[in-house]
Order: C-alpha cells, then structure tokens, then sequence
C-alpha cells in the first residue's frame, strides 16, 4: 500500500519550512494570550531597557512646607531621595516540540492550544512574581528615611465571621483607611483574591447592593470596587507554603521566597511594584533535522521587585494556612 500524500498545511507552495506559514499565527496566538492572561502587567511600574543587567528606580520623598519670616532669604528645602535597584531574573521560557510524524498523522489542529499553553505558561509566571514582591513589600520598612511607615496588615481568624463576604469587604474598607492615612494616591489602588474569598464578597450584601452604594454585578459574578479600590481575583496569590528556595535559573537579586501560609489577599497601589524588562516577550521555531520535528520556545528576560512599602497592604490570617477557605 503507497504511503499517503501530506498536504503540509504550513508549507509555502508544497515546499521548504514546514512551519513556515505558521509561525506568524503560532506567535500572535502565544502574544494574545498572554496578554489576555496577565493580570499584573497594567497595574504596576514597567520600565524596559536594551542592554544591561539591572535599572534603577528613583524613590522621591514628599515636600516639606513652612511660614515664611519676613525678609528671610529663600534658598530651598532639600528633599530626600532612595532608589530601588532591579535586575533581571535571567530567561523565563516556555517550550514545546512537535514531532513532523505526529503532526502529519494527528486529525486535529495542535498548534493553537499549544500556541495558547505558551503564553498561558508564562503569564501565569509573570503574576506569581508580581503578587509575591507585593506581598514581601508589605514586610518592608519604608524606602525612604523617615517616610512614611510601611503598610499595617490586616488580620482576620480563618476559622470566624472574619472571612464571610461582608467581613471581607469591611476588611478593604479598613485597607482603604490605612492607604488613607498613609497618603496613598486614590488612584489605581488594587486588591486581590483568592476566587473562594471573591466570590463570597460577590455574595455579600455591602459589596454590590445598590442600596448600599455597591459597584458589581451578581448576576455577572463581579465585584467592581469597594471604597475605590479595584476589587481582582486571581489563583496566582502567593502559595500557602514556606518558600525558602529560588527557582532554578533565577539570578541573584531579586528575591521571589517567603513565608506565605498566612497570606488572605494583598493590596497594593501602582507604585507598590517595579518591573525591568530586557527582553519583551518573543517566540521562536527551528526545524530539528536530528529530531524530525520542530521545536517552539516562547520567552523574555525580565525582574520584578517591590518599589515602595507603603503602597503594600496585607490581608493575613492570624495562623498558618494549607488551604483557601
């Protein structure tokens, strides 16, 4: 029996690259995605550079105000700056091979959840970092001296009321209060849970009840914000785990371990993270003639760390936790 004629769908004119008409699809789909996915990337500090291993971030401290005495001369008060350095982690991938042999003989298309898997991968990534430094920020003291003090967490008993929906909302009123006093511009305030915790607040009556003033949906699922602050839910909350290790492959410098297994939900302003990116997010294939099939990587080289203190905000439960309730 004759072997079957492949009809090479990503072929140019029956010829060449067999990827070669799909790669541009197969990236836009991994951009996309990740785009789609991320949830972190808009709502903090994003600087890129084109070489170099690290960036600065300048911190600059408030002004000073005083009378003026009659006929003093003015010559300036000084104002105290700090900086936060930022280098790179080193190259975040996401990678996947695809056999010529499988792909002639498979009945359904690959490349598109494969595309989708890549971005999905590194977006995922990308967050846990972000909400990690905002977390390990709110253990910080301020960055500049005699600044403003960092955030007071906020503690809530996993096994009381403390973790119902309407409780939950009171609690990031009471974050509201804190950003409040700690001059935290009202703009761009974000808080983030676990869905367990979001979906309770979407239930309870402070939240969403017009009657109350409330900004949601509870037959779309949605919590808008309480007390002006961007109510987010994400599964990328830091892991309920003692993290004493780095990642493989992570240089030194920034610092993604901790002691979560308190962690409830975490609050920040858009000042509150840094991120330094070398390298935007790219995708590459090469045909592996000793393979027999194509290999794609997905990838950027990137850091991320925590700016200011003050702009971080815990919710914490008052013991150590394994589970989200």
């Amino acid at each position: 029996m004759a072997a079957a004629t492949v009809s090479r769908l990503g072929q140019a004119n029956a010829s060449g690259d067999a990827l070669a008409l799909f790669l541009k699809v197969f990236a836009g789909e991994v951009l996309t995605t990740f785009d789609e996915t991320n949830l972190m990337k808009p709502l903090h500090m994003t600087r890129t550079i084109s070489s170099g291993k690290s960036a600065t971030f300048p911190v600059i401290g408030t002004a000073a105000a005083e009378y003026h005495v009659p006929g003093a001369e003015i010559v300036g008060a000084a104002q105290k700056h700090a900086e936060q350095v930022i280098v790179i982690d080193g190259l975040l991938i996401s990678h996947v091979f695809i056999s010529n042999l499988d792909e002639a003989m498979n009945h359904y298309d690959v490349r598109g959840p494969y595309a989708h898997n890549l971005g999905q991968a590194l977006a995922n990534k990308f967050d846990k970092n972000c909400l990690i430094q905002a977390y390990n920020g709110g253990a910080q003291t301020t960055t500049i001296t005699g600044g403003k003090p960092a955030a007071a967490n906020i503690i809530v008993a996993p096994d009381a009321d403390d973790i119902l929906g309407d409780n939950l909302a009171s609690h990031v009123m009471t974050m509201a209060r804190l950003m409040d006093q700690n001059d935290v511009p009202e703009n761009d305030r974000y808080v983030v849970f676990d869905p367990i915790q979001y979906y309770k607040i979407v239930e309870s009556t402070k939240a969403i009840n017009r009657d109350w003033g409330g900004k949601g949906s509870f037959a779309e699922g949605e919590v808008l914000r309480i007390a002006g602050i961007n109510v987010l839910k994400s599964n990328h909350l830091p892991p309920l785990l003692n993290v004493t290790s780095e990642d493989s492959g992570i240089i030194a410098g920034n610092t993604y371990i901790g002691d979560f297994r308190k962690c409830l939900a975490l609050g920040f302003h858009k000042s509150a993270i840094g991120t330094v990116q070398l390298m935007g997010l790219k995708v590459e294939s090469e045909y592996d003639i000793r393979r027999q099939g194509h290999l794609m990587v997905a990838k950027f080289a990137l850091g991320s760390k925590w700016l200011r203190p003050e702009s971080c905000y815990q919710i914490n439960y008052t013991t150590n936790q394994t589970v989200r309730t």
